[in-house]
């Protein structure tokens, strides 16, 4: 896919073989946190939405943007519910509230930084959904080869956006996020989430176990 190159130039590093061991090894809770990372995409665009209303290019492009997203929310769910998959509560990773951590808080470059964290929470998406691809069964691989073309042009919005309203050069900006995003990627985390680090379990009890609406332990797949 010719949008892989740019991302993959774009982000500082790659996603860790841990992680895509851990992923692979709890397609439950990996799929019930990318639910949970659909929506939270489409209600990040929604809020963006509703607090930049003089922004043409922004309500055309993010009004767009969160409604694939509701729609790649409702097709991962399908598909757990397909496979017998409880939509559980799982506690949110650290990934994206640290990533946003040192945004500015006056205006536009409020607005920039956001962007600038939602370009590379989009180019990690699509990353990992092109490593996971070729290790999954074949309705798995065929919906996340199917979710980088739009992941993909998600991450260009985004940026260009960012460009577009910073009225200067955000190489810097850009370069201060990248890095942050490196180190909670290649860090070691004890929790796995879709948008988690470098998985390393803690203990023998895997802390992966999701407890169903019964109160019974289910494994995660």
């Amino acid at each position: 896919m010719a949008a892989i190159p740019e991302i993959h130039d774009f982000l500082l590093c790659e996603t860790p073989k841990t992680w895509i061991d851990a992923a692979l090894e709890n397609q439950a809770v990996m799929l019930i946190d990318h639910a949970n990372c659909e929506k939270k995409a489409a209600a990040t665009a929604m809020n963006l939405l509703y607090r930049y209303i003089d922004r043409p290019a922004l309500l055309h492009k993010l009004s767009r943007l969160a409604r694939e997203e509701l729609r790649h929310f409702e097709q991962v769910l399908a598909i757990m519910q397909k496979r017998g998959i409880d939509y559980v509560h799982v506690s949110p990773s650290r990934y994206a509230s640290s990533l946003r951590e040192g945004a500015r808080s006056h205006e536009p470059a409020k607005l920039v930084d956001t962007l600038i964290c939602g370009a590379l929470i989009e180019a990690r998406s699509c990353e990992r959904f092109a490593k996971l691809a070729p290790f999954l069964d074949a309705e798995l691989k065929k919906f996340y080869q199917s979710l980088l073309k739009s992941e993909a042009r998600h991450f260009q919005d985004y940026l260009k956006l960012a460009r577009q309203y910073a009225g200067e050069p955000i190489d810097d900006r850009i370069a201060f996020f990248a890095a942050k995003e490196r180190v909670l990627v290649e860090s070691d985390d004890p929790e796995f989430r879709f948008h988690s680090g470098a998985y390393v379990p803690v203990a023998a009890k895997s802390d992966l176990e999701l407890t169903s609406s019964s109160g019974k332990r289910r494994s995660s797949m």
